[in-house]
């Protein structure tokens, strides 16, 4: 995927909320963080769970399976048991469509 994909429309999810997409197999999470978009792959680092489902403080989301914390905004691992980020797609808002790419292989 290294073409802008349209994952939904600007205003479809509401702030605070998160819509789980799938994108050429590859389990995307869009949340709307104070009106501002963010797209991370849904996978835990840990142990490879998704994340979607877990509870939202601010601009992290805590993995429902063993509470590892990341930041929605950049995929970064924020308390253990992971260690590793979660990769966070390049969006856009384009016609008032949020886009998302995936520039891990360009």
């Amino acid at each position: 995927m290294s073409d802008w994909i349209t994952v939904a429309a600007e205003g479809d999810i509401k702030p605070g909320k998160c819509r789980l997409i799938d994108v050429d197999d590859i389990p995307v999470a869009v949340y709307n963080i104070d009106g501002q978009y963010f797209a991370i792959e849904d996978l835990c680092t840990h142990d490879g769970g998704e994340l979607a489902s877990g509870e939202v403080e601010d601009d992290e989301v805590i993995c429902p399976r063993h509470g590892a914390r990341f930041c929605i905004r950049n995929g970064k691992a924020l308390t253990p048991p992971a260690y590793e980020d979660v990769y966070c797609f390049p969006l856009r808002i384009e016609n008032a469509e949020i886009q998302i790419r995936d520039d891990r292989w360009d």
